[in-house]
């Protein structure tokens, strides 16, 4: 009986019993074709392996992430991953698609064909999150049908406005909602629902939301749980009680691992979803469940039954895995083809101009001066109650605090304060908005940065403790058509140009990687304290992620829903 590939002598995962058998494994037309004990006297194959004891793993399977949060393109992103065991992903691209709509999404997907890994697409749902806030581009109903007709999709992204499905029946984002349940009914539509629990929680779940992938918590599990909502955990939900809580419980078909959002250092240095599944492992979560939550159930919750197990009839998309407590990854196959060896040198080639040449020239403002960054109050002398965002290591929400400031001569004098200041300025020529904000906690205190990598909008965000470093590192940005860019007395320290969109790099993954490395090291010595410094800053532009964040329409209440002024009333 001829076969493309025999694998002999392995330790074969099983899916449906959560468990390892010693065995064979027959690949054929890029399937596999049996499991079992017969081996080469049953077939004559063209390549033999001998697994010689090592673990056949499915090949790990994210459906929940956005590769421009990476800040590479598709070819680096698929590059990074296949070493890392991923070999299939559900990307949504609503980063790209703020800055450039529709176009946004169909390059992205375009960029990402002819490559190993299968990247399928969801479909931004939330472009822009919110209406208090200007982007290059809007995902509306009309761009929706057409990418559900002429792209494989997967699913409906997530629904970020959560507060404006809540609290407004008539809105955009209901009406989305609306159009999808009435005529594709069996679409897989994803969440954003931070913190909701009973009755808005089910709100949620009634207009059709049937996942989560936020901060999670004991509590908020078992009710999306128990209302039928798939969790999706990333990293920063795998704390102790929620770990535990998976483990106790009668809940594998309930959850998977996702990634949601990898720097490129990050990616580079550590790994992709198999750091979850390792750290699942070495906070006791038995290796076969960790390994079912990172194959098994992302591929039944996206309906590709093709993959996701060893069994026959699915995709050949496996690993060898050495040691499986430290999940050591030898080699990696996709449709039965080696796509990574260990024992190989693999250095990727540089490439550019993946996109149309507008999408190099997406950055259109003039620049920036110190009165840009003057904060010219009513009140002409004395103190005024203000607004301040907090920012606090450990997440990327913040918190509304006031404090009382000095007014000279209708200034308001930040620069003395205790605080630094955030502003932002609508970067797409469309009608030269701005805002400014006060902001504390654990971020910078000394110099400034700036970015047009700021969710969702990306538009220029500029957080800084004196004007004149402001001024710099905002015109560096600018001039550069985007990216992140860190000054300290007069001197730029570290500069990522991010070109395509003003969010995204064509450098190999090692070159940018070094970069945000760099850049990341020299937030953190001057002074912004947090777990993922690039994060916590893009996402203060965010405004569906509590509590108070900033947009060029002004500062957000995120919690209520609306644009709130700078002086407390």
């Amino acid at each position: 009986m001829k076969v493309d590939l025999l694998i002999k002598e392995a330790m074969v995962y099983n899916s449906y019993f959560k468990q390892f058998t010693k065995g064979n494994a027959a690949v054929k037309d890029g399937k596999f074709f049996y499991i079992g004990i017969k081996g080469s006297e049953t077939f004559e194959a063209e390549e033999i392996i001998d697994a010689n004891g090592m673990y056949l793993v499915p090949g790990l399977i994210d459906i929940h992430l956005h590769i421009e949060s990476t800040m590479v393109t598709p070819a680096t992103f698929s590059y990074g991953l296949l070493k890392n065991g991923v070999t299939t992903i559900v990307p949504e691209p609503h980063e790209m698609a703020n800055v450039f709509g529709i176009a946004g999404v169909k390059e992205m997907i375009k960029a990402s064909k002819n490559y190993p890994l299968d990247m399928f697409y969801a479909i931004p749902s939330s472009v822009p999150a919110t209406s208090m806030e200007t982007t290059g581009g809007a995902i509306e109903i009309e761009d929706i049908e057409e990418l559900l007709q002429t792209e494989d999709i997967k699913c409906l992204g997530e629904i970020m406005n959560y507060y404006d499905v809540i609290s407004k029946p008539g809105g955009k984002t209901n009406q989305i909602l609306a159009y999808i349940t009435k005529n594709y009914p069996e679409l897989i539509i994803e969440g954003h629902v931070p913190k909701l629990l009973d009755l808005e929680l089910q709100m949620l779940a009634f207009a059709g939301v049937t996942s989560d992938h936020t901060h999670q918590t004991v509590e908020g599990m078992k009710e999306r749980i128990a209302i039928g909502m798939f969790l999706e955990i990333q990293e920063k939900s795998m704390t102790n009680e929620v770990m535990n809580y998976l483990l106790e419980h009668q809940v594998d078909e309930h959850f998977c691992f996702v990634t949601d959002d990898v720097m490129a250092d990050s990616l580079q240095n550590r790994g992709h979803l198999n750091v979850l599944l390792k750290k699942a492992i070495a906070m006791g979560m038995p290796p076969e469940k960790a390994i079912y939550a990172c194959t098994y159930t992302p591929a039944a919750r996206m309906r590709m039954y093709d993959r996701g197990a060893i069994a026959p009839g699915k995709l050949a998309d496996f690993l060898l895995v050495s040691e499986l407590n430290s999940f050591h990854i030898q080699k990696v196959y996709k449709k039965g083809k080696k796509v990574y060896d260990e024992a190989i040198s693999y250095v990727q080639e540089a490439s550019s101009r993946q996109f149309p040449d507008y999408f190099y020239e997406s950055v259109s403002m003039g620049k920036l001066e110190e009165a840009d960054f003057h904060v010219n109050l009513p009140q002409q002398d004395g103190n005024v109650i203000c607004r301040t965002m907090n920012v606090k290591n450990g997440s990327t929400f913040t918190e509304e605090k006031h404090d009382e400031l000095l007014v000279e001569a209708g200034k308001l004098q930040w620069e003395t304060s205790a605080y630094g200041l955030l502003a932002t300025f609508e970067r797409y020529g469309k009608n030269g908005n701005s805002a400014r904000g006060l902001i504390g906690g654990d971020i910078l205190k000394k110099g400034a940065v700036a970015t047009t990598y700021s969710h969702d909008n990306h538009n220029l965000l500029v957080l800084g403790q004196n004007k004149e470093d402001m001024v710099i590192a905002a015109n560096a940005v600018i001039q550069q058509q985007g990216g992140i860019c860190c000054v300290l007395d007069g001197e730029i320290l570290a500069n990522v140009p991010l070109p395509v969109g003003g969010i995204l790099s064509e450098e190999p993954l090692a070159i940018i990687s070094k970069q945000v490395e760099h850049l990341t090291a020299t937030l953190h010595t001057l002074g912004y304290e947090h777990y993922n410094a690039i994060m916590s800053l893009s996402t203060l532009s965010l405004p569906v992620s509590p509590a108070l964040k900033i947009t060029d329409h002004g500062l957000i209440d995120v919690n209520k829903g609306k644009v709130v002024s700078l002086v407390v009333e």
